[in-house]
């Protein structure tokens, strides 16, 4: 067998990246065409030989869909990422166009699956609901409209998305506003012309400026920039995409938005994901009151004539709860967290754990000089697994928030899995919430990787029900807060590792603010839920209801935060399975010696029995081949009591 390499990456130039997207997507979609139009005027005579003619088709329109979707989020070049939107679009056009097609589902409702093994039965199933819920058995006109639809949503995702990516804001303030914060922060925020500094609403600025500075105006002034990003602008473009997204249910058979979003998800109905929100939102509202009842009595010695804690002072007074009563300063415990020991620690401990190696390849062409590539094999045989690329620090243009893209799933005998990390961190000393955070989407990385290894593109990687795939990655976490793993690479300047005692602080003060942080979280999911339920006239009004009932930080005045919240497109009514997740993932890690992370057999059976077998399995399956039982609330709810 040829042995299969990774993707070619273009020159880092404009020009030679427009060249390349015009030409493997125009390749890729006269491929997916030719394919199809080979199976309607000749199906192959058997069932296998079918799905894998299909299996072409999926892998040429997901490779021009992943790749145009991830430079359309992070080349440098506005041209460049305005080609790459375009490429995809035309991608998905073309996508919805074969799920429409009656006679391409001919093809595979005539198969016979009885000649099929367990796996492509699987495949073929999902096929079949697939061109159901595209609307295939629709008439002529109805199909017309569905495809209408479908395109003016894929143009109206990528609005939202390109708004909130280019709308970076900024707050000038005067020299001494920037008290509280840390030295290198100030340092590398030199006044300008004008005697004054620029703060950004890029999560390297905003995150310390919001959880060190002092001044409390300025710190409310510049949460206000971060909810407006996207106002007013974005609020024609929700409003027509949740009335799009209901019209398309409605023609598709739902009642709503939510329940055909649903169906494909571990959750089932949309009727359970409200009483999901409000399960969560009740186990958490008293470790939640209790602790913002810290912070109003905190903040009351700074201003007594507070009733209330606003969301711009609650990331400020819990770190000075944190500092004054449970002894952890977060400006001495980034002093541990330099990025590049930070990344280089990762690569150890997710290779330790996971089995893997990494090569790094300066030699490879990048899109922009901060990019890093690896190339990842196995550490028993050194066969290859993939290629990573990590993109981690803002630009301008740049996505503004934390996440994995696809450049390539990986199929079996046809083309290795390739992804890229996507972060906005730090060059210097970071935060212990960046460096979780760096954790968590590395975990969709290896997802990615060891579980790219398919037979079909269906099934390739991170390929589970939507409100699992954030478990793994929820999981990887806890590594991130193990004394002995952070002492592996958690050096001050000095080199001397992080004390244990501290770790065990920062733990205790960690457990500080999970329940108003839950709280939060539901928030955030009952607005993906009921604004596609209801398309409220006024968003902002629902925001502040939503905001009011749910959350323990009362609405802050002149903003309309879902205008910023880009999930509302990708995850739509969905936004629940972020908790939905957390719950598998305290479940999952209980399997774990807590005093031994490394296990072999513990790690070999979780990568083994979870990661590597990608979508061939549903994700309640996957829990149970590991735990060997069915996952189940205890260990989230004794983990909310603590």
């Amino acid at each position: 067998m040829t042995e299969l390499k990774p993707l070619d990456l273009p020159a880092p130039d404009a020009d030679a990246y427009l060249a390349w997207i015009a030409d493997f997507s125009s390749a890729d979609m006269e491929t997916a065409r030719a394919g199809v139009a080979a199976l309607k005027e000749n199906p192959p005579a058997t069932a296998e030989e079918t799905l894998t003619a299909w299996n072409d088709i999926e892998v040429a329109l997901s490779n021009t869909i992943a790749r145009c979707e991830l430079f359309s989020e992070v080349h440098p070049d506005s041209g460049v990422r305005e080609a790459a939107e375009q490429a995809s679009l035309a991608a998905r056009q073309l996508s919805t166009e074969f799920g429409l097609d009656p006679d391409l589902y001919a093809v595979f409702v005539g198969l016979d699956h009885h000649t099929l093994d367990s796996e492509s039965t699987r495949l073929l199933e999902k096929i079949l609901r697939s061109f159901r819920r595209s609307g295939v058995a629709a008439d002529e006109a109805t199909r017309g409209r569905i495809k209408d639809l479908r395109d003016r949503l894929t143009v109206l995702g990528q609005t939202f998305a390109r708004t909130i990516r280019e709308g970076t804001r900024s707050l000038r303030v005067r020299p001494e506003q920037l008290a509280g914060l840390p030295q290198d922060w100030i340092d590398a925020h030199p006044a300008d012309d004008d005697g004054l500094v620029t703060v950004t609403t890029d999560y390297p600025d905003a995150i310390p400026f919001r959880t060190f500075a002092h001044d409390a105006e300025a710190r409310r002034a510049l949460l206000v920039e971060q909810l407006t990003i996207g106002y007013p602008d974005n609020v024609d473009v929700l409003r027509e995409l949740f009335t799009l997204r209901a019209e398309l249910a409605g023609l598709l058979g739902y009642d709503n938005w939510p329940d055909f979003d649903a169906e494909v998800k571990m959750i089932k109905t949309g009727a359970a994901i409200p009483e999901f929100i409000d399960r969560i939102a009740a186990a958490a509202l008293e470790p939640a009151q209790r602790d913002v009842g810290v912070l109003l009595e905190r903040l009351r010695e700074d201003r007594p004539d507070a009733d209330r804690v606003e969301a711009s002072d609650a990331s400020y007074y819990a770190e000075v709860h944190r500092r004054e009563k449970l002894d952890v300063d977060a400006q001495l415990v980034r002093t541990y967290f330099d990025f590049a020991k930070v990344r280089a620690g990762l690569l150890d401990v997710t290779g330790r754990l996971f089995g893997l190696t990494y090569t790094p390849r300066d030699d490879l062409p990048v899109w922009h000089p901060s990019v890093t590539a690896y190339d990842v094999a196995r550490s028993d045989d050194g066969e290859t697994v993939g290629r990573i690329y990590l993109d981690l620090h803002p630009r301008e243009g740049k996505f503004k928030h934390a996440a994995q893209f696809t450049l390539t799933n990986g199929v079996r005998g046809v083309q290795l899995p390739e992804g890229t990390l996507v972060c906005n961190f730090p060059t210097g000393l970071m935060e212990h919430d960046n460096v979780t955070t760096l954790f968590h989407e590395f975990g969709h990385l290896v997802h990615h990787l060891v579980g790219g290894h398919q037979r079909w593109n269906e099934f390739s990687g991170v390929a589970t029900e939507w409100d699992f795939v954030e478990a793994p990655s929820q999981m990887l976490e806890e590594w991130a807060w193990d004394a002995d793993v952070l002492a592996s690479f958690a050096t001050d300047a000095a080199g001397s590792p992080i004390p244990p005692d501290l770790v065990a602080r920062m733990r205790r003060a960690d457990d500080f603010g999970k329940g108003y942080f839950a709280r939060t979280q539901m928030f955030y999911a009952a607005l993906s839920y009921y604004l596609h339920l209801e398309n409220p006239t006024d968003l902002v009004e629902r925001t502040r209801e939503l905001q009011e009932r749910y959350s323990l930080f009362p609405y802050v005045e002149g903003t309309c935060m879902p205008t910023s919240f880009g999930h509302l497109d990708g995850y739509g009514s969905g936004y629940y399975t972020y908790m939905w997740s957390l719950v598998i993932a305290k479940d999952m890690f209980s399997a774990f010696d807590r005093n031994n992370l490394f296990d072999r057999e513990v790690a070999d059976r979780y990568r083994d029995r979870v990661l590597v077998p990608g979508g061939t399995k549903d994700a309640a399956d996957l829990v149970r081949d590991f735990l060997g039982r069915d996952y189940s609330f205890d260990a989230y709810a004794a983990w909310l009591a603590e």
